[in-house]
């Protein structure tokens, strides 16, 4: 028989273990915790975000969105290009070291970078195929204590991008080089086009 507590725990392990991933939002809490700006904005967004989503999969709001699958792909289409939009900004940067010691985009303000993340969680399809679907799809065998299983993953999300977001300042004096940044850039433009490029398609 489950318990309360086994519940929240897998629910945490399995929220942590689809969170834990190189993806667009992670690369974007990464950047604004070593660039100190925005941190609060990014953090909360994300895990509410997260909290949201988790709770329409624990619901079974999954099965129904199977129903009309041309959702996922409109979803699919939007997220690749803006992913491909980002990308190329990216790549921009690694080809104007001068904006790493300036702090302009994706900094330029905080309203910039609000938008960015908000699209970067409700316009990638595997947001909603790693909460919608796949945990709710785990928290419904979870019978009962199913809202306990999405607690724990709602959990797992707030520490994930809590400690991303202010434990990447730890990396300040190792990003503090424009060669490093270029790297750091480089490694999201090819992530952030590759991703784009496949979304796009796939839809």
């Amino acid at each position: 028989m489950t318990t309360a507590l086994t519940a929240a725990a897998t629910g945490f392990g399995t929220g942590l273990s689809l969170i834990v991933a190189i993806g667009a939002q992670n690369a974007l809490v990464l950047r604004q915790g070593v660039r100190r700006e925005g941190v609060l904005a990014v953090v909360v967004i994300c895990a509410l975000s997260d909290a949201a989503l988790i709770t329409l999969g624990v619901a079974g709001v999954g099965a129904v969105v199977v129903a009309w699958p041309s959702a996922l792909t409109v979803v699919g289409l939007l997220g690749g290009l803006f992913l491909i939009g980002y990308g190329i900004l990216a790549a921009r940067r690694v080809l104007r070291p001068a904006a790493l010691h300036t702090g302009d985009a994706p900094s330029a303000s905080k309203r910039g970078v609000v938008l960015t993340c908000l699209a970067m969680t409700w316009l990638n399809p595997h947001v909603y195929l790693d909460t919608v679907f796949l945990l709710g799809s785990v928290a419904a065998d979870q019978g009962a204590m199913r809202w306990t299983f999405g607690l724990g993953a709602v959990l797992a999300s707030v520490c994930w991008f809590a400690a991303l977001g202010y434990g990447a300042r730890l990396l300040s004096r190792v990003l503090a080089r424009p060669s490093a940044w270029r790297v750091l850039d480089g490694l999201v433009a090819v992530m952030m086009t590759g991703l784009g490029v496949k979304l796009a398609l796939g839809a």
